[in-house]
């Protein structure tokens, strides 16, 4: 048996796919959204991460010379520091031999 479809019938279906295609991309936008989230805290505890490495690596120059480094690239020539520069600005102010640098890192 034929069955014509009305137009009533076609609007509905209309407004089903117009609301699933919004829903899409509600979707999709939740997930970017997400996404962006999660990298930027990702950097955050990689930047963290540098940090620690660095008051470490200063921490055992302390200890072994029996005062800390005057810049990054001491510890990084002589410690084995290895710091991505492109990705991290590392400000690392030394304050004297027996006081611990003030060191403060920015993902870029």
């Amino acid at each position: 048996m034929y069955h014509e479809t009305t137009y009533r019938e076609l609007k509905e279906r209309r407004r089903r796919r117009i609301v699933a295609a919004v829903l899409a991309l509600l979707l999709c936008a939740a997930l970017a959204v997400a996404v962006v989230a999660a990298e930027r805290a990702s950097r955050q505890q990689s930047a963290v991460s540098v940090r620690e490495a660095v008051v470490t690596a200063a921490m055992q120059c302390a200890a072994i010379e029996g005062s800390f480094p005057a810049s990054v690239a001491y510890l990084e020539n002589y410690y084995g520091l290895v710091v991505n520069h492109d990705r991290y600005m590392v400000y690392y102010e030394w304050l004297g031999d027996n006081v611990l640098p003030d060191v403060r890192v920015v993902p870029r």
